[in-house]
């Protein structure tokens, strides 16, 4: 393997300041990191990774933990946010949490350990821990798609309440009468401000929410799926379905397949997030 002695060689260089032009350390003359450079490419060095980040007391990596990559809407955020620190020079690490505190904790350790330059994070219901070891190690933090409310930490959200309203005044417009709402753990602010948001848009023209009108279900096809067929058994006249995720409303597609109905005929559908699915 071809080391710093071979570059500094080539380039007419001491190894000092190859390490200078790799790890960006101290100010090294255009000519000089031109010849540096064009060793590194001809001789296909690359410079321990390890050493360059404890020159820079960086490591250019990213923890980002979200609670299920298979599923489509945190698959698109993922590369997303892959695709956006490769272009700033970064590489991400991934961590499913599958919304189990035990799990999340182990891989914000992992993190940790790996010298993370900051961690972006999905949080479940109990994120303390993980968010408190964090700050211990004073590593820089975000929180997405979710709002942890016993923390100060910065977070960047849709505005759910908002989406929810707007989804129920699209299906208000297509004269349906008969509503219903499919939503997540409604102790899970996401879930609780997209149920708010519709119930409040359908209360504003004077229809009346029936408390066995809104299922709580696991943000899943098949939690969207059974939540549907559950409500269809119980009211057969249910014309307007305002899903609260867009994987729960292609599971409750399905449903009203299987049901014997057809989608956007029979029932209006609207979902919630804007997967590409």
């Amino acid at each position: 393997m071809v080391g710093r002695m071979e570059v500094a060689r080539r380039a007419g260089v001491s190894p000092a300041v190859v390490s200078y032009v790799t790890n960006g350390s101290h100010a090294v003359s255009a000519a000089t990191r031109v010849r540096v450079e064009a060793a590194i490419e001809e001789l296909g060095y690359r410079p321990n990774a390890i050493a360059r980040s404890l020159a820079r007391s960086r490591t250019f990596t990213l923890g980002l933990l979200v609670p299920d990559s298979s599923n489509p809407y945190f698959a698109e955020l993922s590369s997303l946010i892959e695709d956006g620190a490769y272009a700033a020079g970064y590489n991400v690490l991934l961590g499913n949490g599958a919304d189990s505190s035990e799990r999340e904790l182990s891989y914000i350790r992992t993190f940790i350990d790996h010298k993370v330059d900051a961690v972006i994070v999905c949080p479940s219901f109990d994120f303390s821990q993980g968010f408190d070891e964090l700050e211990k190690m004073k590593i820089p933090s975000v929180s997405t798609d979710r709002i942890w409310s016993q923390s100060n930490i910065p977070a960047v959200v849709v505005d759910n309440e908002g989406g929810a309203h707007l989804a129920a005044e699209h299906l208000i417009s297509h004269n349906r009468t008969n509503f219903a709402c499919i939503s997540g753990d409604d102790t899970r602010s996401l879930s609780h401000n997209r149920t708010t948001g519709w119930k409040q848009a359908i209360q504003q023209v004077g229809i009346q929410v029936e408390g066995n009108h809104i299922l709580h279900e696991d943000f899943t096809l098949t939690g969207g799926w059974r939540a549907t067929m559950a409500l269809l058994e119980q009211d057969p006249g249910v014309d307007a379905l305002f899903v609260a995720s867009d994987i729960q409303a292609l599971g409750a597609i399905r449903a009203i397949v299987d049901s014997g109905r057809v989608p956007g005929k029979d029932i209006s559908l609207i979902g919630f997030d804007g997967i590409e699915l």
